[in-house]
């Protein structure tokens, strides 16, 4: 403290300046770690979760028109219901298994297509020498297809990437716009089937989860908002909370369809994507999965083998079947010794996915900044420019680093490709540049779909030179990490795991011909690929049923199991997995499983929000479009003045009086907001609404230093009264005869407010628009109802109140808003822990949590934005400072 100038003798200073030394080191013990592992406290702090993500209703809203609707629902129309459920949870599977079908027929056949001219151009070429015109050709087809696919991005920027994330984020809770459209199903999925076909390195089973949470969305509304003749009277599944279990089965449908692996796709659900579950969820999930991937494999079934009825591919990614040769007795698929080498294999694609992950990180912020705020045409450019390089590295790849093998090489009975009937092994060697009796083991990899190359890798013995395995793990780590973030839709699954079987099928060949090991190569591979695919995605239960399912060799279990374990472990060490790194970059306030421990050191009053801006249960129109059209608030607490505490409150009750130290810490916020609600109110049609907040002659602005409390009460603008006693409305209680006094005392102004529930914007802006409201001298009897059909009309998309038409309102009517308040929220006490609120606002799909005290007073609000990791890590540095 001496050494930065502070005197000695000044014991307060250095009391101070210790505790802040003290502070830092107990802290920010982790940026050593950071710096160490490559990643600086600034380049984690550089993205903040943003506030204008919005957050979905998940909580049911238990209001009167719904009460009415439980009233009216007997076992018979509830049995009905859940029919309906049942269908539409078999129209999603069958819907999502026929996406895959869609998408694998064209994806197969502009492969083929593809492969067979450029092949007959290279085996033309290779004797004439005209090898660069094959490359213009392969150029010319690629580069067709990834443009096409680019300019589906551009229509709907959402479309872009595997869809996982948005998928991820949306079951979280956080609503991202545009995420279920039908345009984006659209551009999704066909340009998915353009993107995989143009030679880029990107796979068609992530985007199939996302085109399965868009059919779940849209299936279950029996409305398009597209096509708006599309409209059926069925409202009852109208909600953020009955769209988000259809969400969740489609995205389960979607890896079903991908993988064939319906019991993987329902984990995945849980694992990676719903944060709320229920146990009558889980079975509707499952179902969904299982009509998915029958529905998929029949047709695939039909089209490829022509024989309609039998179930012979059940996704779209088929790993084969694993077994020894008949007659080899000393070959085994895996031994308890083999098991320390997927130990060490998980460590290394633990390593390697973190790797990955940190590249494709720097490579998302480098776009962030230069590629994404320039023109939309700068977006086509980079993918033109990598589908470029791809097939420039691969074309020149297979020419001058492939080895020409020969054919006569030991090949295991079971490498038929489900591709047709009639394809095999030999259909799918490539001789390019090799002479007829060889082939060219890297061309074989390159120019094969990835699929193909997978399963080559699985199963073919002897195939692969351990060089031509390193320099094909080399490029297409390094291609897919540079692919995965352009504007195309993109998946990521089946590089990771052509990447892991290569480097696993690496580790085979090393281990038979060095140490002379008697090892069955693809399960090798196998391990591989979920040690890589474990190290980049950092999935664990879900991963694990996908890949024993996909093998169909439940033996496979254990070692599995115990590599993404090991994975997961590894690469946690040094970041997160690639979905949670994107889902960091664009802002979005996820939640995670839970809190740290010391987080706990927290309670709600430390991270509530104590400016409640609020409503009264009978509420003037004037009062409500002013709260409306100068807040951004999406709920408001319905409360009334306690009265009857006045005197209690004013002697310093903690529990009755929690939120006054909050209210005079920020008058002076909320006085500058009254002036520019006072300037929206003038802008009203009704000469009434647009005096009522004159500011009298000669009011100046407050200077600094000066009490603003004092200046209030001698100005005596009924604006900022209302605004400095909290309250947005002519009159304060539930009386419409009782109006604002100039002469309130401040203990007037700061009466507790007692809680009585929350009001949504939406419903505040449904009755305005309906006109749902009283006189002066009616009874609150006569104001209109609403049905909860009329209720959910709009929805998801409510009107705004800004394209509301002002003129048609009478400001001086009464709203009564108790019948369409939810009376019953979710509430916490302010001495809660953090982790109790986490738990209750994550586990019951929260999007307002009230904060009231012991006699039923609201003190502040909890939303997701408080809750969030930078959020609570900001909390808890003031209160290290504050002791």
């Amino acid at each position: 403290c001496h050494l930065r100038g502070v005197p000695t003798d000044h014991r307060l200073d250095n009391l101070e300046c210790i505790r802040s030394l003290l502070y830092r080191c107990f802290f920010n013990h982790k940026i050593l770690c950071q710096t160490i592992l490559g990643e600086t406290r600034e380049d984690e702090d550089e993205i903040l979760p943003r506030k204008d993500y919005e957050s979905l209703d998940y909580d049911r809203c238990i209001n009167e028109p719904y009460v009415e609707v439980l009233e009216g629902l007997d076992n018979k129309k509830a049995k009905k219901y859940e029919a309906v459920k049942w269908i539409l949870v078999f129209a999603i599977g069958v819907s999502t298994g026929l996406i895959g079908v869609f998408v694998d027929f064209f994806v197969h056949l502009f492969t083929q297509v593809k492969f067979k001219l450029v092949g007959s151009s290279v085996e033309e070429c290779s004797e004439n020498g005209c090898l660069a015109l094959s490359l213009l050709e392969l150029l010319a087809f690629n580069m067709a297809f990834v443009f096409i696919a680019s300019v589906l991005v551009l229509i709907e920027p959402v479309a872009a990437g595997s869809g996982i994330p948005e998928i991820k984020s949306y079951l979280n809770g956080v609503k991202i716009p545009g995420i279920v459209r039908l345009r984006t199903f659209v551009c999704k999925a066909v340009g998915v089937l353009f993107a995989v076909a143009g030679g880029l390195f990107v796979g068609k089973e992530g985007p199939m989860i996302h085109s399965g949470a868009i059919v779940g969305a849209g299936l279950s509304q029996f409305q398009s908002i597209t096509f708006k003749k599309i409209h059926f009277q069925f409202p009852y599944f109208r909600s953020d909370r009955d769209k988000r279990d259809f969400v969740s089965a489609g995205a389960a449908a979607g890896v079903a369809a991908a993988f064939g692996a319906p019991i993987g796709g329902t984990l995945f659900s849980l694992e990676e994507g719903s944060s709320f579950w229920n146990q009558a969820l889980t079975w509707k999930v499952l179902f969904c999965s299982m009509s998915a991937t029958f529905t998929l494999n029949f047709f695939r079934s039909g089209i490829n083998y022509s024989k309609w009825g039998s179930f012979q591919l059940p996704g779209l990614l088929n790993f084969g079947e694993f077994k020894c040769l008949d007659g080899d007795k000393q070959c085994h698929l895996w031994t308890a010794v083999d098991l320390a080498f997927f130990v060490l294999m998980g460590l290394v694609g633990g390593l390697l996915g973190a790797l990955f992950n940190c590249v494709n990180k720097r490579l998302a912020k480098y776009r962030m900044r230069n590629v994404h705020p320039k023109a939309k045409f700068i977006r086509v450019l980079e993918s033109l420019l990598v589908c470029m390089v791809t097939t420039v590295v691969v074309f020149m790849a297979s020419m001058t680093l492939g080895e020409c093998r020969d054919l006569t090489s030991p090949v295991d009975n079971s490498t038929a490709v489900p591709m047709s009937a009639n394809e095999d092994v030999n259909s799918t060697i490539r001789q390019f540049f090799c002479t007829n009796k060889t082939y060219n083991d890297m061309a074989t990899l390159f120019f094969n779909p990835q699929e193909i190359a997978i399963y080559q890798l699985f199963h073919q013995d002897a195939t692969f030179s351990p060089v031509t395995l390193s320099l094909f793990f080399v490029l297409y780590f390094l291609l897919s990490c540079w692919t995965y973030g352009v504007s195309v839709p993109s998946g990521l699954f089946v590089p990771s795991l052509l990447c892991g079987a290569s480097l696993g099928r690496l580790v085979a060949n090393v281990l038979k011909m060095n140490l002379g090991m008697h090892i069955y190569s693809g399960t090798f591979a196998l391990i591989g690929a979920a040690a890589f695919l474990g190290g980049v995605v950092r999935m664990t239960i879900s991963l694990t049923v996908i890949l024993i399912e996909s093998t169909n060799e439940i033996t496979y279990g254990l070692p599995i199991m115990i590599t993404l374990m090991v994975a997961k472990w590894t690469g946690d060490f040094f970041n997160k997995g690639i979905y949670d790194i994107h889902i960091h970059l664009r802002g979005v306030p996820l939640l995670e499983w839970e809190t740290e421990v010391e987080m706990d050191k927290l309670t709600a009053s430390d991270i509530m929000e104590p400016n409640l801006t609020y409503v009264y249960p009978h509420t003037r129109v004037q009062s409500l479009v002013s709260i409306l059209r100068t807040t951004v608030y999406h709920a408001f607490p319905v409360v009334t003045e306690n009265r009857d505490n006045e005197k209690e409150f004013m002697k310093g009750n903690i529990l009755i009086s929690n939120n006054i130290r909050f209210k005079k810490t920020s008058v002076l916020t909320r006085a500058g907001e009254q002036r520019r609600r006072c300037q929206s109110m003038k802008s009203y049609p009704s000469s009434e609404l647009r005096n009522v907040c004159d500011e009298r002659p000669g009011t100046e602005p407050a200077d600094e230093g000066q009490d603003i409390l004092q200046q209030m009460l001698e100005r005596r603008c009924p604006c900022v009264l209302w605004w400095g006693s909290g309250r947005h409305v002519p009159y304060p209680n539930l009386y419409p005869d009782q109006s604002p006094s100039e002469e309130w005392s401040m203990e007037e102004r700061f009466r507790p407010l007692t809680f009585h529930g929350l009001i949504l914007r939406s419903q505040l802006v449904n009755l305005l628009i309906r006109g749902v409201c009283y006189t002066e001298n009616q009874s609150s009897a006569s104001q209109p109802r609403l049905s909860y059909a009329e209720m959910t009309e709009d929805y998801p998309r409510f009107p705004d109140i800004h394209d509301l038409d002002l003129a048609l309102l009478n400001p001086r009517m009464i709203v009564d808003v108790t019948p369409y308040m939810n009376p019953s929220p979710y509430t916490v006490s302010p001495n809660t822990h953090v982790s109790q609120v986490f738990n209750l606002f994550r586990t019951m799909g929260l999007r307002h949590l009230p904060v009231v005290n012991a006699v039923g007073e609201i003190v502040g609000i909890i939303t997701r934005h408080n809750l969030t990791h930078e959020y609570l890590m900001a909390k808890l540095r003031q209160h290290y400072i504050t002791i």
